[in-house]
């Protein structure tokens, strides 16, 4: 696995601050609310999961599986909701947490889904940006990491379902996955 990698963007200590920052910052924010956290399936669930414990506020957790890819390495553009959350958002707090934020066309889709269910607010936060494909306007309020336009696996981000469980981000080979 390790020989796929080309470079590592971010260290697992790296990561550690970096979501222990975020963490408090989303405390900060909704101090003395409620928060229904709703993850993006799938590559999101280690970062919710170290997300979650540095947010100082009673959480509420679901998942979506949204998908624009299916097998391929770009967006295809048509988005699906595969499987739906269940919790009732009305009149709440929605923290929707995503890994990467590629064309922001899946984040940008999401935020305009749950809006209609009359939340009380709906914030974005994600790990990764990779502002240079941006197609979609999308206002995220909290973001890990910028990254640069490669493709970059680790902490729950695969390609081909391998790779999630590398405890840092770092950009594969192009020789990978062409």
């Amino acid at each position: 696995m390790l020989e796929d990698i080309s470079k590592v963007l971010f260290t697992e200590e790296e990561i550690r601050a970096r979501v222990t920052e975020l963490g408090r910052q989303i405390s900060e924010d909704f101090r003395g609310e409620d928060i229904v956290v709703i993850g993006l399936l799938k590559g999101c669930f280690i970062f919710i999961a170290d997300l979650i414990r540095h947010i100082d506020a009673n959480v509420a957790v679901d998942f979506m599986l949204v998908s624009s890819y299916g097998a391929g390495v770009v967006s295809s553009g048509e988005i699906k909701v595969r499987k739906d959350y269940s919790i009732d958002i009305e009149g709440k707090n929605v923290l929707v947490i995503d890994d990467i934020l590629d064309t922001g066309r899946t984040l940008a889709f999401v935020k305009d889904y749950l809006s209609v269910k009359s939340p009380k607010t709906v914030k974005l936060c994600t790990l990764l940006d990779k502002p240079e494909r941006r197609t979609s306007k999308v206002a995220v309020d909290y973001v890990g990491f910028q990254v640069p336009d490669e493709f970059v696996v680790g902490y729950g981000l695969d390609f081909d379902e391998k790779y999630r469980n590398l405890p840092f981000i770092g950009v594969l080979k192009p020789e990978v996955y062409k």
